[in-house]
């Protein structure tokens, strides 16, 4: 039986949990179609091997077809609708990086097994453990359930035992009136009520200790490390379900010891156990519980502006943005009960010299926490409408004079409240990973660029002092962190090959880098630091040409040598595109050429910006550029994509329309020489072509390189110009006679 169809056969309670981590990243239908294929590949290989989990990738879509050709001949008109928009979703969300589909399909194969295994264990544990939600949480968090559930066995059989032993020691009170022995033959049971007691409080205590505070450690890691554009972090409802469970265990030891205290009442005698050891253990509860409580209280959602989704803890002035607090203890009677305040810190002013920037937030600066805003129901509060304001300095200067850069500062969002609960009153107090203000939309990048080697330097949550002395960071830290910038901002991340270019151009011979390097000293020439450079090119691929990254048809980050290495045995015609290295923001494509004497040559193209692909996609500038041949006829040079796959096949789906097949067609033209001389030819040409049969018109708007023209088609030249290359910025226009 497949593992698909012994989970279908579980009881409702654990269907819903199923339920849970099926959603549009992998439907369920998917899931439930597909089963025995899913189930016979292996996708955890596949989760750490990309060129594995392209070729899965690619097969699912070839099964998901499959079903598509099945339910046609069905007419099933609603599933086939279904089917159509998941496989879309599939291949827009995955072709990029087919990596991520081959661990969230891991994952749900893995908590089926969890699943599985939890039903088959005793009912009596089950009821103990509240039934986990088993999300992955690695090794440790195997452990941490499975002593969890030891520990809530033994209690289990402590409250039955307590409920025979205390209505067991009230029977021998009630009957020691009437006889003049003591009641010392109840002792032992006592005594060993309150060793049972004793030893699920130091199970609990080391659980808290040895392995829920380290989950917990570790999550904020992730939670850093996600922030930054790392793998996406989970594991919160699991926390939660051991926090909750600890603390009902605990509230449950501290009422049986209250039971214990009624006993005093009606009975006591010289060596009674109760008096001397239930305060000591009492002590010993409430002190967990503050522990416990005082580490439930978490940032769940760090502070970040709707604006700038990926570029959290960057905040700008005048500009809300939302940060989501939760507690990982869900008790009912919590529900509205909690009101949590913030509170703005500031890095310490003798740390920072001369800075005059203080700032307050305006908004609702006060809200209870509940569990009816939440989609999966836990104890949470969002500000969503905080708004960061600068206070003016009252020594007459803005802005930071000091030696460090205003986005070097650093800033802290505290939360506190109060629980007041049984009897007891726990102060929790949280903060938020430092953020950086600024009030310019300017700033953006190097703040940026700040949180991100703060996040990779450090799990300090409170080092507001940290651009004092800044770490180095490794080549293998940052090179990671570069690549998740690309994969968390455009959709796919760096290459082997792409990241040791970086790494060339970053470190040289060194295998540590500076955050001065990195984000304050100009490259070698240049007028702009790396991270400025790397910022650049973000922008451009976001906004002009996205999709030819994800299907990874830019290579970008390559060097001219490497360049030249690459193309020279390839054919004549093979081009590749890359990232300029001497402009921002510019990308430019390099092709081979072979003369009639067989030597190779290179050809290269001004650098296109983000203001020249605003007018012309760059996938149409690749179909319609073209060269004057020998024989003065314009044709497109570029034949095939590196290493061999053809243009028309690499670029095709992004074209925005296809070329004019009537009588003109566009011809983008570059002068590789930008001399009088040249343009004198072409002008000479165009007054050449006047009174022809096409009685062409003709309006010059030259530039200093750059011309277009929109030409006839089959136009024939009588001399050879020296016009080689495609531009944009002028324009000649032939109308028809």
């Amino acid at each position: 039986m497949s593992q698909w169809s012994q989970v279908q056969q579980l009881e409702i309670k654990f269907l819903e949990q199923v339920d849970q981590f099926y959603d549009d990243n992998f439907p369920m239908e998917i899931r439930h179609l597909l089963a025995q294929w899913i189930e016979s590949q292996d996708w955890e290989a596949a989760s750490n091997n990309e060129a594995m989990a392209t070729i899965l990738l690619q097969n699912l879509l070839i099964q998901v077809d499959d079903q598509l050709d099945k339910v046609s001949q069905e007419k099933n008109l609603l599933l086939i609708h279904n089917l159509k928009r998941t496989r879309k979703l599939l291949q827009g969300k995955y072709q990029g990086n087919p990596m991520h589909i081959a661990v969230i399909i891991s994952n749900c194969l893995r908590e089926e097994r969890r699943i599985l295994a939890a039903a088959s264990m005793p009912v009596q544990v089950l009821n103990c453990i509240s039934l986990i939600c088993l999300h992955d949480f690695g090794t440790k968090s195997c452990l941490l359930i499975m002593k969890f559930t030891s520990v809530m066995c033994v209690h289990w059989e402590l409250l039955k035992q307590f409920k025979n032993s205390n209505q067991h020691v009230v029977i021998r009170a009630e009957c020691c009136s009437h006889s003049p022995r003591p009641v010392h033959d109840s002792f032992p049971m006592l005594q060993e009520v309150l060793s049972k007691i004793g030893r699920v409080i130091h199970e609990i205590d080391m659980l808290m200790s040895n392995m829920l505070t380290e989950e917990l450690l570790d999550w904020k890691r992730r939670q850093q490390i996600a922030c930054i554009g790392g793998p996406l972090h989970g594991g919160l409802d699991q926390l939660q379900n051991c926090f909750t469970l600890l603390a009902e265990s605990l509230f449950q030891v501290r009422r049986q010891l209250e039971k214990l205290d009624e006993l005093l009442t009606r009975l006591t005698y010289d060596g009674d156990p109760i008096p001397v050891q239930r305060p000591q253990l009492l002590e010993k509860v409430n002190f967990l519980l503050y522990n416990l409580f005082r580490n439930s209280f978490v940032v769940e959602r760090q502070p970040c502006m709707p604006t700038h989704p990926q570029r959290p803890m960057v905040l700008k002035t005048l500009i809300q943005f939302t940060v989501k607090l939760r507690l990982l203890i869900k008790l009912p009677e919590l529900n509205y009960q909690i009101r949590v305040k913030y509170v703005l810190a500031g890095v310490p002013k003798c740390n920072v010299l001369h800075s005059n920037r203080r700032f307050v937030l305006c908004g609702t600066h006060v809200k209870a926490m509940n569990m009816d805003e939440s989609a999966n129901g836990s104890l949470s509060v969002e500000f969503r409408h905080l708004q960061p304001k600068e206070m003016k300095s009252s020594a007459g200067s803005k802005g930071n004079e000091g030696p460090h850069m205003v986005t070097e500062e650093l800033h802290s969002i505290s939360f506190e409240t109060q629980v007041c609960l049984y009897g007891l009153t726990i102060n929790l107090e949280t903060s938020s990973l430092p953020v950086v203000m600024i009030s310019n939309v300017s700033q953006l990048p190097n703040a940026w660029a700040s949180i991100i080697w703060y996040n990779l330097s450090t799990n300090d949550p409170q080092n507001l002092s940290f651009f004092n002395n800044p770490p180095a960071a490794t080549l293998s830290q940052l090179l990671e962190v570069l690549s998740w910038q690309f994969s968390s901002y455009v959709g796919r991340g760096l290459n082997s090959e792409q990241l040791n270019m970086l790494a060339e151009k970053l470190m040289g011979n060194d295998y540590q880098l500076s955050w001065a390097k990195f984000c304050k000293e100009h490259l070698p020439g240049k007028s702009f630091t790396f991270w400025v450079w790397l910022e650049a090119i973000l922008d451009l691929i976001k906004k002009h040409i996205l999709p030819l990254w994800i299907d990874g048809y830019v290579m970008g980050f390559v060097s001219k040598e490497k360049e030249r290495i690459l193309l020279k045995d390839k054919t004549p015609g093979t081009f590749l595109l890359r990232f300029s290295e001497s402009n921002l923001g510019g990308i430019t494509f390099t092709w081979v050429d072979q003369l009639e004497n067989g030597e190779v040559t290179f050809h290269s193209v001004e650098p296109y910006n983000k203001g020249r692909l605003a007018a012309l996609p760059f996938a149409d500038i690749l179909r319609d550029y073209k060269v004057i041949m020998a024989d003065n006829v314009p044709e497109n040079p570029l034949k095939y994509l590196y290493p061999d796959i053809p243009k028309d096949k690499a670029f095709g789906k992004h074209y925005s329309c296809q070329p004019n097949e009537g009588w003109a067609s566009f011809l983008y033209l570059t002068l590789w020489e930008s001399s009088f001389k040249a343009k004198r030819q072409l002008e000479g040409f165009g007054e050449r072509k006047k009174g022809t049969d096409h009685n062409a018109s003709i309006n010059w708007h030259l530039q200093e390189k750059c011309f277009m023209c929109l030409l006839c088609r089959q136009l024939h030249f009588t001399n050879r110009a020296t016009v080689l290359e495609v531009t944009l910025e002028a324009t000649t226009t032939f109308n028809r006679g």
